[in-house]
């Protein structure tokens, strides 16, 4: 996976995590969940089991650890156009803590992520507080991260550091309405492209019209994210959601993400939901597909992740909620079940794999993926 994109998918998720779990006024659950997740497309499998507890002590302080696994297997186009297949285990351990001090509620953690070419380390914190009658929670967080970046075969022990703000707002709007604003600025420095990851560009010499070089890319990257939800619940237990977020950032990329989902109880056993999100993006400033020729211009790359695409994905979920009364100190458990279904279109990233075609006139790559979660939850 490329580095840069695992620091803004960590900052990503650790802003939800961070804003998003540590609600001021309530501490969580005491809590374990069981999952197993999978994700299939593109030519790679990630699969794993994820393992999380949260434990309250008094009425004023929570304990969480989670261990979660990546075990990636991997033939995606650029593997198999210029390498060859490979498999990577990946490991990662979290501990987090909330206080809870009358209606504000301070929360800190660490991440600890390992793979054989890869570690990263994150800290953070954020304090939230109830306002106004407990309609308004503001929150804010501040994430910290520090990496290593290796290569295989080599001695490469490269550093990035990562910086991340965010601050929130939860106001219930009406008795059924309820709406969220959340805004993060991110800032990461250091060796921010893969190690292992070409560029082309035009070399008639070469059998196929072209040649590869190493990747370059710029050694700063600063993002802006803004987003807001709003979630209305409705008269048959039910509740539709809507969300909209836009992002920016130094490499000229620009990003719209809108999303729906509908939730719906039945049986009173069991919840079903569905949700639809569409996002879109444009490419780098310095990304091209095929470069003019070696040394085109300071920065080069050629990562699918920083060209434009648009990506279509369709989820459908189910959750069952049991109680044994055998098990005095069993609360309830839950299973969960989730599917998703991924599609991405590219507008200027071509699927190499088709020869025999002048270089650049290739067939554009579509990319579909199935992720599959399940988990247990159980409350003690």
């Amino acid at each position: 996976m490329n580095p840069s994109t695992r620091i803004h998918t960590r900052l990503a998720a650790l802003a939800v995590l961070v804003l998003g779990c540590a609600q001021a006024g309530v501490l969580p659950d005491d809590r374990a969940d069981i999952l197993w997740h999978r994700y299939n497309g593109g030519g790679i499998t990630i699969q794993g089991p994820s393992i999380l507890v949260r434990k309250k002590f008094g009425d004023h302080f929570s304990v969480a650890y989670n261990h979660y696994e990546d075990m990636i297997s991997g033939a995606s186009i650029d593997v198999i156009t210029q390498a060859s297949p490979y498999k990577e285990h990946r490991k990662q351990d979290s501990l987090s803590v909330d206080v809870l001090h009358g209606k504000t509620t301070y929360s800190a953690g660490y991440i600890g992520s390992k793979e054989n070419d890869y570690k990263a380390t994150t800290a953070f914190a954020s304090v939230s507080q109830d306002m106004f009658g407990d309609l308004t929670t503001v929150s804010f967080g501040f994430t910290r991260g520090w990496d290593k970046v290796g290569e295989l075969g080599t001695t490469r022990n490269d550093a990035v550091e990562r910086r991340n703000w965010q601050i929130g707002l939860s106001q219930i709007l009406t008795r059924n309405l309820l709406l969220g604003l959340n805004f993060e600025t991110s800032e990461s420095e250091g060796f921010l492209n893969n190690p292992y990851r070409q560029v082309r560009y035009l070399d008639p010499l070469e059998a196929l019209g072209y040649a590869y070089e190493k990747e370059r890319y710029p050694h700063t990257r600063t993002g802006n994210a803004g987003s807001g939800q709003l979630k209305y619940y409705l008269p048959w237990h039910a509740a539709v959601s809507g969300s909209y977020r836009f992002f920016a950032d130094t490499w000229g990329i620009r990003a719209n993400t809108a999303e729906l989902g509908y939730t719906q109880p039945l049986f009173h056993s069991w919840t079903l939901d569905t949700h639809v999100r569409m996002y879109s993006q444009n490419q780098a400033d310095f990304y091209s597909d095929l470069f003019p020729f070696r040394d085109a211009q300071n920065f080069l790359a050629r990562d699918r992740e920083l060209a434009a695409f648009r990506n279509l994905t369709m989820g459908i979920g189910a959750t069952w909620e049991y109680h044994v009364s055998r098990f005095s100190w069993l609360q309830k458990g839950t299973i969960n079940v989730r599917w998703d279904r991924m599609h991405i279109s590219y507008d200027d990233f071509r699927d190499l794999r088709v020869q025999g075609v002048a270089p650049g006139t290739e067939p554009l790559y579509i990319l579909n993926a199935n992720i599959f979660q399940g988990f247990i939850s159980f409350w003690f």
